[in-house]
């Protein structure tokens, strides 16, 4: 369904991604691991179009996507829920929603779509049916995480981009999106999933590509990365431990 090869990316003069290699499979669950400004969150933004391929290729259902807008992409099929969930405070929950048909193609039946969509995705996340009208400011961390990520469905994509779904959440509250992640996949939709909880994402995974420096240092199955001394040691509870703090947050223009 996706495949990059020897995918490049730049913030300036400084090159993020360097010949970055991946697939992803229709029905998948893939995960991207890796420690903070590995290069994980710029892949995500590569491939959703919100940063330019220096060079390299990008294909989507065999499609370049080299010279797409990032519009396009998402009516190709292809939504990105980034890191931090930005979902709008000053729009209700509902508005939010619907903002994630915008892209949609106008269809006879639309109406009648997006209303069964807004029904799914309710289902899936029940909060978002209780609070429908309220503003999105005014819910918990985790309920805005759900809505972001209902939103990303609206659009009905073959392809979901997940960009640290965990971040700062409760471990209550990170179960429920993982289960959430899982349910998604089994109801068709293929995701690439970006997460510093490399033990809860390689659970839910079929597959998973580890980054360094931009450099995809390891790929193999889950179960293969669980068991590997590497992972383990890095970044399954071994001598280094994985935080939500960014250091790339103090070197401007190379987030991770």
């Amino acid at each position: 369904m996706l495949k990059l090869t020897a995918a490049a990316a730049c913030y300036g003069p400084i090159e993020a991604l360097h010949a970055v290699s991946l697939e992803v499979h229709r029905g998948e669950i893939v995960t991207v691991l890796g420690a903070n400004g590995a290069g994980k969150s710029t892949t995500l933004r590569l491939i959703s179009g919100l940063l330019p391929l220096s060079s390299g290729q990008m294909r989507f259902l065999d499609r370049d996507l080299g010279r797409i807008s990032p519009e396009a992409r998402v009516a190709l099929g292809i939504a990105h829920v980034p890191e931090g969930r930005h979902v709008f405070p000053g729009l209700t929950v509902l508005d939010n929603l619907q903002v994630g048909t915008s892209a949609r193609p106008r269809t006879r039946n639309l109406k009648a779509e997006i209303q069964a969509d807004l029904e799914m995705v309710c289902a899936l996340f029940p909060d978002l049916s209780r609070f429908s009208r309220r503003l999105a400011w005014t819910l918990s961390g985790g309920q805005q995480q759900m809505l972001a990520i209902a939103r990303g469905l609206m659009a009905r994509p073959h392809l979901l981009l997940l960009d640290e779904p965990s971040l700062g959440l409760a471990p209550v509250l990170v179960e429920q999106v993982f289960a959430a992640i899982q349910r998604i996949s089994q109801a068709g939709t293929t995701i690439l999933l970006v997460e510093q909880n490399a033990h809860m994402a390689l659970e839910i995974a079929s597959r998973g590509y580890v980054l360094e420096n931009g450099r995809v240092v390891l790929h193999d199955t889950a179960p293969n990365l669980l068991a590997n001394p590497r992972m383990k040691e890095a970044y399954l509870g071994g001598a280094h431990t994985d935080t939500h703090t960014d250091p790339a947050a103090t070197s401007p223009g190379v987030p991770s």
